[in-house]
């Protein structure tokens, strides 16, 4: 970070300076609830845990990148309803997987297979929702973010509804994104820095046209977007879809694209005005979020150091612990379903 802009954004560089002692020595802090720092390992019951989760993931990644959003999104949309508790992955007719907002999801085989493995080795102990934070953790560092701590020990959920579902549409306002944050505990600098994940990853164009075609019914396209940046997407996003023509998805960062690596450019595209989303561009127009968005563009280590803070955040929000829950046999039904 440079050192002249941190007397301007006090909360930035403290936020900065405890990621980098969280990264660094996470194993000395004071774990958040009762998640423990390598739980498997610390009770004897599935030392390799995290090993096998990795070795998963890495083969799993080698054949397919676009596993690094998709894993983001299965947390994102898990923790941010009901707490970490793997409800996501939950079958049935009314489960949260099928839900509208979570159209689209994938990843669900990889943790179909990391649970079958650990099964195997260690049955009955590490719980989905472990697995499925430490394989997001994993994804995340392999496309070219840092590696953070994922503290364990969640327990898994033991039921899942599409009307506890309360994602907002992508399409969201910034204010709208915002306050959904706070009420699950987090704050601004998380928003800005989560948002960062559409450094990888796709959306539907139904979720862009009315930005390109007729923003706040205007008839015109969103100012905040440059011309040929909205001429660019016209042409990957037509007004109307042709019958049977399926909706569109387009690359939220077209630098990544399907590399699906993290890289500073979502930041500076911003700055282009050149991001898909609304909700991405408008990170420009706020004090602190402009701020914060020239500090992540500027120096890519600041954003990677953040995002790992972040996400250990978001990976804590109402776990189950100790005697709640259970700990799942298989991911897509509870114990007793089985």
């Amino acid at each position: 970070m440079r050192r002249e802009n941190l007397a301007f954004f006090p909360l930035l560089a403290l936020a900065l300076s405890l990621c980098l002692r969280y990264v660094d020595a996470a194993s000395s802090l004071q774990p958040p609830v009762k998640l423990i720092w390598h739980y498997y390992k610390h009770h004897n019951t599935c030392d390799e845990a995290e090993v096998y989760v990795r070795h998963e993931v890495e083969k799993f990644w080698k054949e397919d990148k676009s596993i690094t959003p998709k894993l983001l999104r299965l947390v994102y949309s898990d923790c941010m309803v009901n707490g970490c508790d793997a409800s996501i992955l939950l079958d049935g007719p009314n489960s949260e997987k099928k839900a509208p907002q979570n159209r689209g999801l994938g990843g669900f085989v990889i943790i179909d297979k990391i649970k079958i493995v650990l099964e195997n080795r260690c049955p009955g102990v590490v719980s989905c929702a472990d697995i499925l934070n430490l394989a997001a953790r994993d994804a995340v560092h392999m496309a070219g973010a840092p590696s953070y701590p994922v503290f364990t020990g969640r327990r898994d959920g033991m039921s899942s509804s599409a009307a506890s579902v309360d994602l907002p549409s992508p399409s969201i306002s910034w204010e709208q994104a915002l306050s959904y944050f706070r009420s699950k505990g987090l704050d601004v600098l998380d928003l800005a820095t989560l948002l960062g994940a559409h450094s990888v990853g796709r959306t539907h164009c139904s979720y862009v046209v009315d930005r390109l075609y007729n923003f706040n019914g205007t008839g015109k396209p969103d100012p905040s977007m440059g011309a040929s940046f909205v001429a660019e997407m016209k042409r990957l996003c037509p007004q109307r879809l042709q019958k049977g023509q399926s909706d569109p998805l387009v690359f939220l960062d077209p630098e990544s694209g399907s590399n699906y690596k993290f890289t500073q450019s979502y930041y500076s595209r911003i700055q282009s005005h050149k991001a898909v989303l609304e909700v991405d561009q408008q990170l420009i127009f706020g004090n602190n979020t402009a701020q914060i968005t020239d500090e992540f563009a500027a120096g890519f280590e600041d954003f990677r150091k953040s995002f790992a803070l972040s996400m250990s955040r978001m990976g804590n929000i109402n776990v189950l612990t100790g005697n709640q829950g259970e700990i799942r046999q298989n991911c897509r039904i509870t114990n007793k379903g089985k």
